[in-house]
């Protein structure tokens, strides 16, 4: 029975609370193999040395001898200046665990699903036992709808501005609400931004958040060719491409006429695909992907918080909006997601339907059915 004074923040911490509640070892070693682990090292030296982690050992009163303290995602603080919080497996630590380093592992201490894990050669054997049965060691297991129940928006505006980036949450298995965000943590995050984004600096962060919020990044190329069909109403595909012929020879759009044409063939198959998956209604078509900057935005904004380059009030702003923004463009979340989903195709799948077209269906899929989702908690009106 869980403490009528605490509640886990999450199906994680639940999860570990019960096996130990059980006394069933084994299983909690399973459940803190399929976690992602969160160790606080000093910001400094993460961003000094970002291949390589620091292990700062503390005295552990329960074990009266020096453990490392780790974190479940459920169970960190709020994201502060200094420190800032690594990612690693249980088998990871296993492997990088040396003779030198302290007796024992210790998972959320002082809570009431605390784990003391032996890191012994016997200990770390078992720890890489349990790491050996879970499919996607060093990662969030697989695309879920993770919530925050303790710490993260549940209702309100903050919170549906939080689930408009769902789809990148899902797909990541990361906490949909979390607002004070730490995602796969700091170097990673870091990382990722700079790769996928080119973002390094607080002054690029500002100006990507700005734009997407304004949905700029959109290619205004595919919103001119959807606003065509919009606009004039009702239209067979070849009245489509007729409508884009004459607005070719009466305003120049930024495109060749070729390249307009390919658009609309391609949001074309891709509805036909989207009705067959159940993603679009059989009589519904796509407006505007607008949904892709916006969804973005509020991902962007929380990415700011985990890399340390925007402030918890500055993000929870552009979060809001974007919220504001999905809810006067869009009648629902299914009208947001295949918009979205459309956004992500044209962008990424570019007519494949291979793996980005099937991880944008199953988080819609998810989203759309799963008892847990915002989408189906939150109500839009």
């Amino acid at each position: 029975m869980i403490p009528p004074t605490w509640q886990p923040p999450s199906s994680i911490e639940h999860g570990l609370y019960e096996a130990r509640l059980r006394g069933d070892v084994s299983a909690y070693y399973d459940l803190v193999a399929q976690a992602d682990l969160y160790l606080a090292q000093p910001r400094a030296y993460a961003d000094a040395n970002p291949d390589s982690v620091r292990f700062d050992p503390c005295w552990n009163p329960h074990t009266r001898t020096q453990c490392l303290v780790v974190y479940t995602a459920g169970m960190l603080p709020a994201p502060v200046e200094d420190p800032v919080f690594v990612t690693g497996s249980l088998g990871w630590f296993a492997k990088s665990w040396s003779p030198t380093d302290p007796p024992y592992l210790v998972v959320n201490p002082g809570s009431p699903c605390e784990g003391v894990l032996q890191a012994g050669e016997e200990g770390r054997a078992h720890w890489l036992w349990s790491a050996s049965k879970n499919d996607h060691p060093g990662c969030r297991p697989h695309p879920a709808v993770l919530t925050l129940m303790v710490g993260g928006a549940l209702h309100g505006e903050v919170a549906f501005g939080l689930a408009a980036g769902a789809h990148i949450m899902v797909n990541n298995g990361l906490f949909w609400n979390a607002m004070a965000f730490h995602g796969a943590g700091y170097t990673q995050e870091k990382e990722s931004l700079s790769e996928w984004w080119g973002v390094s600096t607080r002054t690029k962060w500002l100006e990507y958040v700005d734009e997407l919020l304004r949905a700029d990044m959109v290619s205004e190329l595919w919103e001119y060719a959807l606003g065509l069909r919009h606009d004039t109403g009702p239209l067979t595909p070849d009245q489509w491409h007729e409508a884009a012929d004459r607005a070719l020879q009466v305003r120049h759009v930024g495109a060749s006429a070729a390249y307009l044409h390919r658009t609309i063939d391609s949001v074309l198959a891709y509805e036909a695909r989207f009705r067959t998956d159940g993603l679009l209604a059989d009589d519904a078509i796509i407006r505007t992907v607008k949904a892709w900057d916006y969804g973005r935005a509020s991902c962007m904004a929380r990415w700011g918080v985990s890399t340390r380059l925007g402030t918890l009030q500055e993000a929870e702003a552009a979060v809001h909006r974007a919220g504001r923004l999905v809810h006067a463009t869009y009648n629902s979340w299914a009208d947001f997601s295949a918009s979205y989903a459309l956004g992500r195709c044209l962008h990424f799948d570019k007519g494949e339907f291979g793996d980005y077209y099937e991880g944008v269906l199953q988080s819609h899929r998810l989203l759309m059915t799963d008892p847990t989702s915002p989408w189906l908690n939150i109500p839009w009106a």
